[in-house]
């Protein structure tokens, strides 16, 4: 996978993750891919349905030690 942009949100909580990655989506271009490190649980739920809604795919989504790693193809 081809990593256009990382975006760490780490220790925000809602609705600073998704407000961060919008902000960060509209730095990038179409088909390009954008990485988004978050440790609020909120956005398992929140960034899914925050992608959809735009267009954009979740290419993978993963946990790891307390830290959601989500990979996100803009639209």
């Amino acid at each position: 996978m081809n990593i256009t942009k990382t975006l760490d949100a780490k220790g925000f909580a809602c609705p600073m993750p998704i407000v961060k990655t919008k902000k960060a989506m509209d730095t990038i271009h179409s088909g390009e891919i954008l990485e988004v490190l978050t440790t609020d649980k909120g956005a398992l739920s929140d960034i899914p349905a925050w992608a959809k809604s735009g267009g954009h795919i979740i290419l993978e989504q993963k946990t790891e030690e307390d830290i959601l790693y989500f990979y996100i193809q803009k639209a």
